[in-house]
């Protein structure tokens, strides 16, 4: 047994309360080098009453280690535990000090978890975990209303640029309601709304303002109650890493250098503010003279950020935020502002833009979720480049699920693809099959899946500002067998709750295989998706202890011989099998 691989501390995703009542433990071994963990467990204060050993699961695996985990309901919701573990005949029982060949004496030198306090328990909004989210870039969705067009829009459906206009607005998201419903959508995520100098609106003017090019406060109101008439939630986007150059704040910096009452706004390296090689003399998002970064640790500019956190939801009733470049804002600001928004709209969802490891953010003080770019690269690597196999996608998998709280996984914002990365499609080459396949596993993965706007209808495009293209509404232009696949698949994820937040256990990926096999399981269905990612007919063969299976799709049924369910799949095919009762 390697001993130097075995990894648990108390507290972050190793140990902490997922509700009022359950404690949830994890502990990490090298893979395959352990058959079996225990954790040993109880009250310090009745220890010899209380303690028992709590069989672990093997949670996921990534190439290097195995993650186990278990559950403990402490009936005074205060916890002493340590660790067994085995293999074969070879035991140590782990405490926070030590390993140990027999059982601690007394729980002194085992680990803590001290006390379920509520208001440290990570809670997320629930709604999430049912969500399928729809992104919406409003400049290039639908223009309802051509009189808010700015000067010099083109006719819809041309080349998009990085600076160029084609007048969607907030009217053209209200008249196709009735697409996302029938789609199956329940959430919509908007890229900023908020008045700005660009197509993209990242580099807000005013904060309290909608764009005039997309509405006005009672146009938003109006798509907001529309959108929750239906079952919608709605999600806007803020920039709160960076202003634009047109913010009052920032002209009169401009203006007045350092006799202006803003300078502390910002920061200043050198004055006069400039840029000089390419680089402003104050700090920016990037290099971007157009979008300087604000300082979140100045009162005034924090006080002014969540009054608007505050505002938008009071005001409009939207349903949370998404956090652009979150991971460049002080942590003490996100807190202050998690406290201001769940005051104001306790099940509102918390989204950071982070493109790799969150820990750090998903404590229960600041996001809820981030974006799961680590998952995008993980699907992609497998689906679409096949630069990995199916235990390299597996491990991925594993490794990215044991960083976070169950909770958080719950309510990972899954995505494919955005506004910041080329289309699905596009990546795919223009196999549609490639895509499906991808699209399937995103859907049937703990999580949220968003769809970014125009890929149920076939919208290609690759690197912004291509992927950023208008929608296509001519129906004879749609890909209608892409628009049944995507409505289809999203009423299965609707419809069963163990593909949304049942136990994911991988039954097959092998090295140097494009075979995969996993099943996801809650106390009313276990289903079973296997998938061929290849280019070739191949059958698919794993164990299972279930007999009789019916597909989810197309009712047909399926017979398991010997403990083995084989089905046979078409190139880059996909089957659902629900286990009959």
């Amino acid at each position: 047994m390697l001993l130097e691989a075995v990894y648990h501390r108390p507290k972050l995703n190793w140990c902490y309360a997922y509700d009022g009542r359950t404690i949830h433990l994890r502990i990490r071994t090298k893979r395959d080098d352990v058959t079996s963990v225990s954790a040993m467990a109880g009250d310090k204060y009745i220890w010899e009453e209380s303690m028992e050993y709590i069989p672990m699961i093997k949670l996921v695996s990534d190439e290097l280690f195995d993650y186990w985990e278990c559950e403990v309901t402490p009936p005074y919701r205060r916890l002493k535990y340590g660790f067994l573990l085995e293999d074969g005949k070879e035991k140590y029982w782990m405490t926070e000090y030590d390993f140990l060949p027999e059982p601690p004496e007394t729980p002194d030198r085992l680990f803590e978890y001290p006390f379920i306090n509520p208001v440290d328990i990570f809670t997320v909004p629930a709604w999430v975990k049912d969500a399928v989210f729809y992104q919406i870039f409003p400049e290039r969705f639908a223009n309802g209303d051509p009189s808010l067009d700015p000067k010099g829009t083109l006719p819809w459906g041309g080349e998009p640029e990085r600076d160029n206009f084609f007048g969607g607005d907030l009217q053209g998201v209200l008249d196709h309601l009735d697409h996302l419903s029938e789609l199956g959508i329940n959430a919509i995520y908007f890229t900023p709304l908020f008045k700005a100098t660009t197509n993209h609106k990242y580099d807000t003017e005013d904060y309290l303002t909608i764009d005039p090019q997309f509405g006005d406060m009672e146009l938003l109101k109006k798509v907001v109650a529309a959108c929750h008439e239906r079952g919608i939630r709605v999600l806007l986007d803020a920039v709160f890493n960076h202003s634009g150059r047109t913010f009052a704040p920032f002209l009169d910096l401009r203006e007045k250098g350092e006799q202006s009452r803003y300078k502390d706004w910002f920061h200043i390296r050198k004055f006069p503010i400039g840029v000089e090689d390419g680089v402003p003399s104050y700090d920016t998002f990037a290099f971007e003279p157009l979008m300087p970064k604000l300082n979140t640790e100045n009162p005034e500019v924090k006080e002014y950020l969540l009054k608007v956190a505050e505002y938008w939801i009071k005001e409009t009733d939207i349903d949370g935020w998404r956090l652009d470049v979150a991971n460049e804002v002080d942590h003490q600001f996100w807190r202050e502002f998690r406290q201001v928004v769940k005051q104001a709209k306790p099940d509102a969802y918390i989204l950071g833009e982070i493109w790799h490891e969150s820990s750090p953010w998903l404590q229960g003080d600041q996001f809820d979720a981030v974006m799961n770019y680590p998952f995008t690269n993980a699907a992609l690597d497998f689906f679409v480049d096949g630069i990995t196999d199916a235990e390299g996608f597996a491990n991925a998998i594993g490794k990215q699920l044991s960083r976070y709280p169950r909770q958080a996984n719950e309510v990972a914002f899954n995505l494919l693809d955005s506004h910041d990365t080329p289309r699905l499609l596009t990546k795919c080459k223009g196999n549609k099959d490639k895509m499906k396949l991808a699209a399937q596993f995103q859907f049937t993965f703990p999580g949220t899946p968003c769809i970014f706007y125009g890929d149920e209808v076939g919208l290609s495009g690759g690197q912004d500002p291509e992927c950023r293209q208008c929608m296509q509404w001519d129906a004879a232009k749609q890909d209608q067998d892409l628009l049944t696949f995507y409505k289809d698949l999203i009423a299965l994820r609707h419809q069963y709750g163990a593909l949304r937040t049942g136990r994911l256990t991988f039954l097959s990926a092998e090295e140097g295989s494009t075979q995969l096999a996993y099943s996801r399981e809650d106390e009313n269905d276990k289903i079973v998706i296997l998938m061929n990612n290849s280019a070739q007919e191949d059958t698919l063969s794993v164990d299972v202890e279930e007999s009789s299976w019916t597909d989810i799709r197309t009712g047909q049924t399926a017979s398991a011989r010997q403990g083995k369910l084989q089905v046979k799949l078409p190139a880059y095919g996909c089957a659902m099998l629900k286990a009959d009762k």
